[in-house]
């Protein structure tokens, strides 16, 4: 990703298509003389002599040729998103209003950003720090208001301050064992071994508890991906239906009516579970498009984090039912007695022998469907959370405090090993620089073209 200090970048940050509003967004140390060159105030002050953190009506001129009105907002360095001059055009939200605009900032200097370029310049500025940065992302990517908040929490600094408070701690007692190697000679007081081993014990247990958040926090992030699963005809496209709240599959009398995959996401307690609808599995089909929709299912289910088995229960088990069954294995599954309305035929379901909590539902009249969503979430959610308390939802940061976890493990047994305080020092900087890591102080531009990449342009 191409980053230099004298660049001034241009995006359009907002989506793509028709809407009330587009804004295109400058960045840099020409963005107030590129805007004076297209934008006409209707107040006729000069752009450089406007206030900082204020709008103006005027007109974008391309030479003589308008080309639309506009509201022109101001930001000058360091108080804006970037720390860096920051002009944000809202022009009409039609696409040709803000090609040609964004066309116009560039002939007049400006360079097209790359993804999540902005974000990054807050960053290498100083404005916020890696996990931040990141928070950036996950806020715009946000499926429900509990991942909305869990992002929140990280983009107010909830884990850079928890993960600083470790450093910290790191930081003293590498102090104290440096200055015992570099004066060595001197008759300095001799190093309690115990107490250093009670804190940096004491900070592995703090990361420890940081890490238990991390099945939860990613949840909450990334959701669950559900596979609606059974044979022809049981109610799965009913299912999906009544969960989504619309008519999103075809349902009908007739088996095999779902032949592709169907995705939908839905909120269960904050939690989103994106449901996928499947054909009907069974084991012998003559029909070539049937049986491709199977194959789908079967790769649908196997990449699934939890699978919803529908079976009907007006209906006795089936040798198709057990054929499903087969393909469960290792998967974290709930059994769905659909159809509970109609005459129970079904028989006793530990037959099947899946260790799995059931439900009855009926999906065409919305009964069962709020035992089945607090099944699903006591599932994945084993207890009380508040999302807008410190979770940790990041596989980075996660993989960089087990790494900085299995550094104090190394310095925990030098000390009851008697090694030199210099094999300690050595562990503990280890840890310190893993956690740097996750709050960008020792940073590769490897790392940071990975993190940027998966941003929106125009953040």
């Amino acid at each position: 990703m191409r980053c230099r200090a004298d660049d001034t970048i241009v995006a359009i940050s907002t989506l793509a298509g028709f809407a009330g509003i587009g804004i295109v967004r400058l960045s840099g140390p020409a963005a107030l003389n590129i805007a004076s060159k297209i934008f006409h105030p209707k107040s006729k002050k000069k752009i450089k002599e406007l206030s900082a953190n204020t709008v103006h009506l005027g007109k974008i001129i391309d030479g003589k040729k308008f080309v639309d009105e506009v509201l022109l907002t101001v930001m000058k360095a360091p108080k804006s998103y970037t720390r860096e001059d920051v002009v944000e055009i809202s022009c009409h939200g039609g696409p040709i209003p803000l090609k040609k605009t964004l066309e116009l900032c560039v002939k007049y200097g400006a360079r097209l950003a790359d993804p999540g370029e902005f974000t990054k310049r807050a960053y290498l500025n100083g404005r916020i720090d890696l996990s931040q940065a990141e928070a950036v992302c996950d806020i715009i990517e946000a499926k429900t208001e509990a991942a909305l908040s869990c992002a929140v929490s990280q983009l107010s600094g909830a884990l850079s301050e928890e993960i600083n408070r470790q450093k910290s701690e790191l930081v003293d007692i590498l102090a104290t064992l440096e200055a015992a190697i570099d004066y060595s000679e001197d008759e300095l007081p001799a190093i309690d071994g115990k107490e250093v081993l009670g804190k940096v014990e004491k900070i592995g247990i703090a990361l420890e508890k940081i890490l238990l958040t991390f099945q939860t926090g990613k949840i909450f992030r990334d959701g669950v991906r559900t596979a609606i699963i059974g044979k022809p005809n049981v109610g799965k496209s009913s299912l999906l239906n009544a969960l989504v709240g619309q008519n999103r599959a075809i349902v009908t009398e007739i088996p095999g009516t779902t032949r592709d995959i169907i995705e939908e996401t839905i909120d269960i307690f904050g939690i989103p579970l994106i449901l996928t609808d499947t054909a009907g599995i069974r084991k012998h089909s003559t029909d070539v498009v049937e049986k491709i929709g199977i194959e789908r299912a079967q790769e649908t289910l196997q990449s699934a984090d939890l699978v919803l088995f529908v079976l009907d229960s007006s209906s006795e088990l089936s040798h198709e039912d057990f054929h499903i069954v087969e393909l469960l294995v290792s998967k974290k599954v709930i059994l769905v007695l659909n159809k509970s309305d109609l005459l129970k035929k079904i028989g006793d379901v530990s037959e099947l022998e899946i260790p799995a909590p059931v439900v009855k539902i009926s999906a065409s009249k919305n009964e069962g469907l709020d035992e089945l969503k607090k099944i699903i979430y006591n599932l994945f959610v084993t207890s009380d959370i508040n999302t807008s308390d410190f979770l940790l939802t990041n596989t980075r940061h996660k993989i960089l405090i087990e790494n900085a976890l299995g550094s104090l493990e190394k310095a925990v047994a030098s000390i009851k090993d008697g090694l030199s305080e210099e094999f300690t020092a050595t562990d503990l900087r280890s840890a310190l620089n893993y956690l740097g890591e996750i709050t960008g102080e020792v940073p590769t531009e490897e790392i940071l073209d990975r993190i940027f990449s998966n941003f929106c342009v125009g953040k």
